[in-house]
């Protein structure tokens, strides 16, 4: 049993919602006229409301990031490495909030919610949201919370990417914004990567254009092959050579197709249980907001014009062996920050973990982090 009663550890936590019935105008041109945020808080928001972090999810992640929902609970949240009583993201001095994002899964409004016009699940039709979606509904909740600026807006993955989001569209809600292994838009490569697991979901007979909820079935096989795909692409070569190297389960060649090798059989378990708790509608629409995401689109493709306004102070970390999101990719964001002169400090951090790194309790990583939020607690 894990130890919830830990001296590092945030313990037993339940989450919230809060039901929004002013409509929210999106990019696509549609608007949602009422919806539902899930979240979750750790820590205790001070006097002056001057202490709040904002924690942004990745493509599978939610708003569970740290403690254990009960006794029984074999995992604590996605990122409890960071979140915690003397960890990097310190919760005896900041007030952390953590929620899922619109069209997730988890207790958000999303494609497995009732649409009010249909009184069935909204499947395929719950609109397409995008990354400036999220950072005006997160915004919205500020509101609720009575946080008229964040200390921080932290994230990695996609969350780095709505991190960047906040600093571009709210530059005085925020005083420092941390983006970790994310990028300033997809390549060319990473964009193929999602559109060839969203056709395993697409083309999955069970998947039934989106309604599969009215035929009480699930694209099991489309949303488990989407899951493998992208969890090779999260691990390194040298990641995946440690973990397994070419071990086979039963130690000879079986000359068939079932499984094998170590890694055919880690591939598999990942996918299986990743249908249990994850909707493939949900998939579709994040894998889309990560395709959308370019701020600098709207600048003749100029990450420095896009970067131009902001005014939080910045921190940026990458993984040397992170290929899907690379350092490359961090540094376009540094170079744009440094054109416009803002505050910035970079890390590119030695590791093996590849783009899952930034999930890992990897010490040099953690005391950078740490070292970090500990000057945005000395600011207090």
């Amino acid at each position: 049993m894990p130890d919830i009663l830990a001296p590092d550890n945030v313990g037993l936590v339940t989450a919230q919602t809060h039901k929004f019935t002013t409509p929210l105008a999106l990019d696509c041109g549609r608007s949602l006229p009422s919806y539902e945020l899930i979240y979750e808080t750790y820590g205790t928001l001070n006097e002056h409301h001057s202490n709040a972090i904002l924690i942004c999810h990745a493509l599978s992640s939610d708003h569970h990031a740290a403690g254990y929902y009960s006794m029984q609970d074999k995992k604590p949240g996605w990122w409890d490495t960071c979140i915690g009583p003397g960890k990097p993201i310190d919760t005896n001095r900041f007030f952390v909030v953590s929620l899922n994002n619109l069209g997730g899964c988890k207790g958000s409004t999303g494609p497995k919610s009732i649409n009010p016009d249909t009184n069935k699940p909204y499947g395929p039709d719950f609109p397409i949201v995008t990354v400036r979606d999220w950072v005006k509904s997160q915004a919205r909740l500020a509101d609720v919370l009575g946080i008229s600026q964040w200390a921080a807006v932290i994230g990695g993955s996609l969350g780095g990417m709505q991190a960047l989001q906040w600093a571009i569209d709210y530059p005085k809600h925020l005083r420092h914004c941390v983006v970790i292994a994310a990028a300033p838009k997809l390549t060319a490569q990473n964009i193929a990567f999602n559109e060839v697991a969203r056709q395993a979901i697409l083309s999955d007979p069970d998947f039934h254009t989106g309604h599969y909820y009215q035929q009480n079935t699930v694209p099991r096989r489309g949303l488990m092959l989407a899951r493998m795909l992208g969890h090779i692409t999260y691990l390194s070569d040298d990641a995946m050579r440690k973990k397994f190297g070419r071990e086979l389960r039963e130690g000879k060649i079986n000359f068939g197709f079932e499984v094998e090798f170590q890694v055919e059989s880690y591939l598999r378990y990942q996918g299986t249980s990743f249908v249990e708790h994850f909707d493939a509608n949900t998939y579709l629409l994040m894998t889309k907001a990560l395709d959308y995401f370019d701020p600098a689109s709207e600048h003749n493709n100029n990450l420095s014009a896009a970067l131009a306004k902001v005014a939080a102070k910045f921190l940026v970390i990458s993984f040397t062996s992170d290929w899907r999101f690379s350092p490359s990719r961090s540094r376009e964001i540094v170079k744009g920050l440094l054109h416009n002169k803002k505050n910035v400090s970079y890390a590119e951090i030695k590791a093996q973990e590849g783009h899952d790194a930034f999930l890992m309790p990897i010490p040099h990583y953690l005391r950078i982090f740490k070292n970090y939020m500990q000057q945005i607690e000395d600011e207090e």
